[in-house]
């Protein structure tokens, strides 16, 4: 019995050359011409700054925070992007950290109150999920000022327009 025998070969049918060449020393390359570093690479300096901000969250803020508000800041921190903006639903928030989505609602609600929560972008069925910029440190509160309410933003197809409150507290869209 031939133990070397090539296999089956279907009538019809030929190899495929290879997706991109080498870089000639019969390595697969990169695509060409990129010579940026390799994707999911992060610098050391943006790596501290990630762990600056969540010590500075653990040590002074994550004490006075529910459950729910903690869990919530951890997920969106660990959805933030080298850009700053972590972009998710709340279900998708809510499935992650295992409540309801009334109470992810909630705790972001008192994220924004305390300065810990940004919405920089408003999302819809249409445009996707909300964008978000989270921070380790609340709001400088100690004057006895009442803490401002989050103006935020919301996106219309191309264009970000800014929510602004009116005097009698309804909100109002800005051009």
């Amino acid at each position: 019995m031939n133990t070397h025998t090539l296999p089956p070969i279907l009538k019809g049918c030929t190899v495929l050359p290879p997706m991109h060449q080498g870089d000639g020393n019969g390595l697969p390359g990169r695509h060409q011409g990129d010579t940026s570093k390799a994707k999911g690479k992060t610098s050391r300096r943006s790596t501290a700054d990630r762990f600056a901000m969540l010590n500075a969250f653990v040590d002074f803020t994550m004490q006075e925070l529910s459950r729910a508000e903690a869990l919530v800041w951890f997920a969106l921190f660990r959805d933030t992007k080298p850009d700053g903006i972590a972009r998710t639903s709340q279900a998708d928030l809510a499935r992650r950290v295992g409540a309801n989505v009334g109470t992810v609602k909630r705790a972001m609600a008192g994220l924004r109150r305390r300065g810990l929560l940004t919405v920089v972008c408003r999302g819809s069925l249409r445009r996707g999920p909300s964008a978000y910029r989270v921070h380790p440190l609340t709001r400088d509160t100690a004057k006895g000022a009442p803490a401002l309410p989050d103006k935020g933003t919301f996106c219309t197809g191309n264009r970000v327009r800014r929510r602004a409150l009116s005097h009698k507290g309804t909100i109002n869209a800005s051009p």
